[in-house]
């Protein structure tokens, strides 16, 4: 009898094992469709771009067609314009002067083109980059939480949804529904983690991703308010030079450029190291401005500053 009991648990326990196995399976299945949805509405819209890039050049060559022709008539009228001239000299020079008054209009209508086809290829790239910079907000991975990070929990002020026991549930619940795409449950998450774990390691990573999603969203002034958040109530923490970042991408998106610089040059000098620190001064010479030179031993960072609203 014994002996059957024995075989039956060993029976039922690939059982139990494979369930569990097919439950993450189907989750991880999950998150790769929506993670190639995403990519392929990203293809979608670079062909799209790329289609209209080739149409508008495609234009300017028909363009610079049609003035070679113009000058090369131009030139041929001129040229039995000159051998004329011994007979007659007024009318060759009458004719001249309206041939290249012509060939000066042509040639204006073509560099006119060409500076059109300039501006719409500048106008191409920023917008590359803006969804470059929105592609990798919303497939930043999680970092590693802390030690420590299972804080006691804190009452929600003035909310009715008690708070779990353990703050890195919610924070795992909250990285999750963000990486899927459900950006309006990732906030109520994490700003309820936030209201119940304020002061865990994790909370400055919290507010940060915040930010990141409104930025995503469109919301920019309020995730100039999140990122500011991150600066102003959290001592440095590995957040702080996105959070500089994207502040300045934010101000951008707002129309202040004064005030996005100084934010990436707070970012090269405070963290010249950071990966980060190259794309901001990058963003500085789109901007026009140059990349201050980080000094050899940083000063500590000044107290923040509030941005004003």
């Amino acid at each position: 009898m014994f002996r059957r009991l024995c075989v039956l648990i060993l029976a039922a326990a690939p059982v139990v094992s494979f369930a569990a196995a097919s439950k993450e399976m189907q989750e991880l299945q999950r998150d790769v469709a929506l993670l190639q949805e995403q990519v392929r509405q990203l293809q979608q819209s670079q062909d799209k771009q790329l289609a209209a890039i080739t149409a508008l050049v495609e234009q300017a060559v028909d363009a610079a067609n049609r003035a070679n022709t113009s000058v090369a008539v131009i030139q041929n009228g001129f040229q039995q314009s000159v051998s004329q001239q011994e007979s007659k000299v007024v009318a060759p020079v009458v004719g001249l002067s309206t041939r290249m008054e012509s060939m000066s209009n042509n040639f204006v209508t073509l560099q006119q083109s060409v500076a059109d086809l300039t501006g719409l290829v500048v106008k191409l790239q920023s917008q590359m980059t803006d969804l470059s910079n929105a592609m990798k907000v919303m497939q930043a991975p999680a970092p590693a939480p802390p030690p420590g990070a299972g804080a006691s929990p804190a009452a929600a002020a003035g909310s009715g949804d008690p708070c779990p026991g353990y703050s890195k549930d919610l924070y795992d619940d909250a990285t999750r529904d963000r990486q899927g795409g459900k950006f309006d449950i990732s906030l109520q998450e994490f700003g309820k983690f936030l209201r119940c774990f304020s002061s865990s390691d994790l909370a400055p990573i919290a507010q940060y991703f915040i930010g990141t999603i409104h930025f995503a969203q469109g919301d920019y002034p309020t995730s100039l308010e999140d990122f500011d958040a991150v600066l102003e109530k959290y001592s440095d923490n590995g957040k702080t030079p996105g959070a500089l970042f994207y502040k300045g991408e934010t101000l951008v998106k707002m129309g202040r450029k004064t005030d996005a610089q100084k934010e990436y040059r707070e970012l090269i000098v405070r963290f010249p190291k950071d990966n980060l620190a190259a794309q901001a001064c990058s963003r500085l010479t789109d901007l026009g401005y140059r990349c201050p030179v980080p000094p050899a031993h940083a000063a500590p960072p000044a107290k923040r500053r509030t941005s004003a609203k």
